[in-house]
């Protein structure tokens, strides 16, 4: 899985903390900035892949600077980011946020599409506080969230509407000696460990196999169950 890359759309990394593992080369599509300038000033994006390496630990992992001062971005970044992805060798696209503006579902629709021919899949919150999302919503995107009622190292299957979505616990790396409640939470951690599991399974995939079944019908991490709770209705 040495070649398995995983893209962290965030705040950028810092490639100098313990916890990040092995870094390829990214890209700033963030306002400012240079764009070799993948740096995280934040802190978001490095605790992003800081999750992801603890779960995921043999993938590579390519941070793309969307942020820049504020966890906050335009469509127009965040397309090209999308973008890059689907040009530059990536498996996996890791994305903190959606939103609900209708007015973005055709861009998003279309990047989706090329992130799909590029045999890359893209990882998104499908909802927070019940208020679903874009791209997350999307058809081919792996729709994501929160759930507390996973265990650490599993996630969880929900049928919503007409998509299969995925649920993982919403906290970050735990930091020892302290207490959940002082650590970073949220829907981009339970997006993050999706997108671990995922990366654990993707070399056994079976040609034609899609991202849900690949999740539901393999262990998502070694001595650990797919959990699938009952559907919602």
């Amino acid at each position: 899985m040495s070649s398995l890359r995983i893209a962290v759309l965030d705040s950028g990394i810092n490639p100098l903390h313990s916890h990040v593992g092995r870094l390829a080369a990214g890209v700033n599509l963030a306002a400012e900035g240079k764009v070799e300038d993948t740096l995280d000033h934040l802190g978001y994006g490095t605790a992003v892949a800081a999750l992801i390496h603890a779960l995921a630990p043999e993938a590579t992992i390519v941070p793309v600077r969307i942020f820049d001062k504020t966890l906050s971005t335009t469509l127009p970044s965040l397309v090209r980011a999308l973008e890059w992805c689907a040009a530059n060798s990536i498996q996996i696209i890791n994305l903190s946020l959606g939103t609900t503006d209708e007015h973005h579902r055709e861009p998003f629709v279309n990047a989706v599409a090329h992130i799909a021919d590029a045999g890359a899949v893209l990882v998104a919150p499908y909802a927070m506080e019940e208020k679903l999302l874009l791209p997350g919503t999307l058809p081919g995107v792996v729709g994501v969230v929160a759930d507390t009622a996973c265990s650490d190292t599993a996630c969880s299957v929900k049928q919503m509407s007409t998509k299969v979505v995925f649920g993982a616990q919403p906290y970050a790396r735990e930091i020892p000696g302290a207490s959940r409640e002082w650590n970073l939470n949220g829907v981009s951690f339970s997006v993050a460990r999706v997108s671990a599991y995922l990366a654990r399974v993707w070399p056994s995939r079976r040609a034609g196999e899609s991202v849900e079944q690949s999740l539901f019908f393999r262990p998502a991490v070694q001595n650990a169950k797919t959990q699938r709770p009952e559907e919602r209705r």
